[in-house]
């Protein structure tokens, strides 16, 4: 076996050494891996934004208490932040590289506009609470009307008993009517397609920019002028409707495009029709993001004050039939009595307006709750059902095998 004879690869010299071919190459030192850290809040990254912020506000401070003229706590907060973002790119460069400080600054300013929109929503639902926790304590709020209140009756009389009945009426019968219709025309422009598909989705997209006002202008103009109806609950109804349907149709069909076309394509070779793969298959398996869409849209129709005013009326009396006489709901009573001059009504106002972020919290929180599922995942109550089904199944295989007849000695 031969050997090839390679050329000696001359080693490095060190700085200061003699340069003579017989004097030994040391080894360089081999330094230790440094362990990199891929996530997470290391010291000197809390350091930097504290010191970022204590540094910008002290700054800000000066500026606007002896330097410039300028005033205001917008303006201030405004300058913190533009001198904070200045302050940690400053910072930032002294410790680590470029690409790692512009990694950071927006994170940072990512974080930053989250803790600002959260700041800005505990702040709303702050002020809402505490102007109508006045009202919003006693039980006759929730359990009366304001058909016997006066204007100037303290707050124990009187509630909005009848508003929570009619807003939840009519967003019950704009579901009942928005969702098999947003489905369908969401099922007809995914699915189905052809030359009509384009102009639904053209005419869908133009009626989710659509005022609140004119859906409403559209009922009263066409159901009651034209055919003689009486203002009501059904027809706030059908103005939430026309305002729920384009929501829950875009939202539907990003959802059911996003079932893998593999499952439709094992349904058609198992010979299901089109009909059938849509009902068995693409359906449920966007069941979950179904009902978000579902549950958005009926958390935009709850909160519409216009279409309501236009269509149902404004009633202090209780009314638990919406297809006759009108009709009040949370956003109408919210509209009727806040510019009132009164506290007390005033304080009502705020409480139906806080029972009313309730209601939208429950409907988001549904959402999550059953929309938080993957494409095709089973329930709790979907796997006990085959886990008893699998149990009977084999309980009934051992029950129809043949017994096996036992060999005795002769």
């Amino acid at each position: 076996m031969t050997t090839l004879d390679l050329p000696p690869v001359a080693a490095a010299e060190p700085p200061g050494s003699s340069g003579s071919p017989d004097a030994p190459a040391e080894a360089a030192p081999s330094r230790p891996e440094a362990r990199v850290r891929l996530g997470g809040v290391t010291r000197e990254d809390v350091f930097t934004v504290a010191g970022s912020l204590v540094g910008s506000l002290a700054l800000d401070w000066m500026l606007y208490e002896r330097v410039l003229p300028f005033s205001g706590v917008f303006g201030f907060l405004v300058c913190w932040y533009v001198l904070f973002l200045t302050g940690y790119f400053a910072l930032g460069r002294l410790q680590w590289g470029g690409l790692m400080v512009r990694d950071r600054l927006v994170s940072v300013v990512a974080w930053s506009s989250g803790l600002l929109v959260v700041a800005l929503i505990g702040d709303q639902i702050g002020y809402v609470a505490d102007r109508g926790y006045e009202a919003a304590q006693h039980l006759n709020f929730f359990t009366e009307s304001m058909e016997q209140t006066a204007a100037l009756s303290p707050i124990t009389s009187g509630g909005a008993l009848n508003a929570i009945v009619g807003s939840l009426e009519q967003l019950g019968l704009a579901t009942l009517f928005a969702v098999p219709l947003g489905i369908a025309a969401a099922v007809f422009m995914s699915e189905v397609g052809g030359r009509l598909a384009k102009p639904v989705r053209t005419l869908v997209e133009a009626m989710t920019a659509l005022p609140s006002i004119v859906a409403g202008l559209f009922i009263l103009g066409v159901f009651i002028i034209t055919f003689g109806a009486e203002k009501s609950g059904f027809a706030a109804s059908l103005a939430l409707t026309v305002m729920m349907m384009p929501i829950v149709t875009r939202a539907a069909e990003v959802v059911i495009r996003l079932v893998p076309g593999t499952l439709r394509e094992a349904s058609y070779a198992l010979g299901g029709s089109q009909w059938r793969t849509v009902w068995n298959v693409v359906l449920p398996t966007a069941r979950p993001g179904l009902v978000t869409a579902v549950v958005l849209g009926m958390a935009r129709g709850i909160g519409e004050t216009s279409p309501v005013l236009l269509t149902s009326g404004f009633t202090s009396q209780f009314n638990a039939d919406p297809f006759h006489e009108h009709q009040v709901s949370l956003p109408l009573y919210i509209w009727n009595y806040v510019k009132q001059p009164y506290p007390e009504m005033v304080a009502r106002a705020f409480a139906a307006g806080l029972t009313l972020m309730a209601l939208v919290l429950v409907l988001f929180v549904t959402a999550r709750v059953l929309g938080g599922r993957k494409p095709g995942e089973l329930t709790r109550r979907q796997r006990r059902r085959i886990d008893r089904e699998a149990r009977r199944a084999e309980a009934g295989a051992r029950a129809a095998r043949p017994a096996v007849p036992l060999s005795g000695n002769s």
